[in-house]
């Protein structure tokens, strides 16, 4: 026998078919009055709220019709802690004006939405261990079935980070050791393909404009340009040092310039190439006639440089899918196993590279 839900106050609900306040809107409908209202009982509704085979078309229509008459709207909560997920994926990251971290929040968010997830970001607006602490500590506040950090490694290397329980974690774009799950660009193999394009063509050594000090990303790049230089018995030049903005490619790009034995110069990013390119044309210098520029990213624009920009192109669509693919594999198989996943570059060349000038 069919029975119907009561509320938590025991008042009784006022009658649907008979114009009650539940068709007015008054008060928010219940699952009760969607029952009334469609002729079935309280259990047919959730199993049609809940999207739950076994009802057949003509009652789930009936259901479905009275939701939309009375505006009832399911308790997504309730439903959430009775499943035992919320459906959600928890994003932490700082630093949303770099393409990099928003090309991988769109993927991010574009990915979890075709699995049916809804993401919630937890911005971090100062670098610290402490805001990371309490980025992660808020999670426990919230909803959420998993979460993707985009964060440089040593502010994860804290101790004292914890997470609700059964809480997947992976990290993109980062070095979280064996404590996570990572995702990662392949930053060494993409920064050597750049050295060797300038070398192949015939430069002596490469310059290197690199990002901060503390980004994994960036440090990876540097070790591999002095790398691939050093195992090709060329000289490696003093670094010189950015903050991935175009303006500090340019400040950089001006004490470059004044140098006659640069003639190629891998930007660990196209902003800063963008910058860079704009200080050698200021100085006289021709590109690439006179110094080659390679970028690293394939940002949309860097085929509107002037000249277009040789570059490595970074999956960021990729990278976004795997995080929200891994999360998922986590959370449905309750992986415990940590590893890293690189995503593979390749070298787009454009105009701004060229053999170095004669003589040199």
């Amino acid at each position: 026998m069919d029975t119907a839900d009561t509320d938590s106050t025991n008042t009784p609900r006022p009658d649907a078919r008979k114009g009650g306040p539940a068709t007015r809107h008054s008060r928010t409908a219940s699952m009760a009055d969607v029952a009334r209202l469609a002729g079935v009982s309280s259990q047919t509704v959730s199993r049609v709220s809940n999207g739950y085979e076994g009802v057949n078309e003509k009652t789930r229509r009936q259901v479905l019709a009275a939701m939309k008459e009375l505006g009832y709207r399911p308790n997504s909560a309730a439903r959430a802690l009775k499943r035992g997920e919320f459906r959600t994926i928890g994003v932490i990251t700082f630093n949303l004006s770099t393409t990099g971290n928003m090309r991988t929040l769109e993927a991010i968010a574009t990915s979890a939405a075709q699995e049916g997830y809804a993401v919630t970001l937890l911005p971090v607006a100062v670098p610290t261990q402490d805001e990371v602490r309490g980025a992660f500590s808020r999670l426990g506040e919230l909803a959420v079935d998993a979460v993707i950090v985009i964060m440089e490694v040593h502010l994860l290397d804290v101790a004292t980070l914890s997470l609700p329980p059964h809480v997947q974690v992976v990290v993109a774009d980062s070095d979280a050791g064996d404590r996570y799950t990572v995702v990662d660009t392949d930053q060494a193999g993409g920064a050597r393909a750049a050295v060797r394009h300038l070398l192949d063509l015939g430069h002596r050594t490469v310059w290197h404009l690199a990002g901060p000090e503390e980004s994994f990303a960036a440090q990876r790049r540097a070790d591999a340009w002095s790398a691939e230089l050093t195992e090709a018995g060329r000289p490696v030049p003093p670094v010189a040092r950015g903050d991935w903005s175009a303006e500090s490619g340019y400040r950089a790009g001006l004490r470059l310039a004044a140098r006659d034995d640069c003639t190629a110069v891998f930007a660990a990013n196209d902003q800063m190439a963008l910058g860079l390119l704009r200080a050698l044309r200021e100085r006289g210098r021709v590109i690439p006639d006179d110094v080659s520029v390679i970028g690293f990213d394939n940002i949309p624009e860097a085929g509107s440089y002037m000249p277009p920009l040789t570059t490595v192109h970074q999956d960021f669509a990729e990278v976004g899918r795997l995080c929200v693919e891994g999360v998922l594999r986590r959370m449905r198989h309750d992986e415990a196993e940590h590893g890293t996943t690189l995503v593979p570059t390749r070298l787009v060349v454009r105009d701004s590279t060229a053999p170095p000038p004669a003589g040199e």
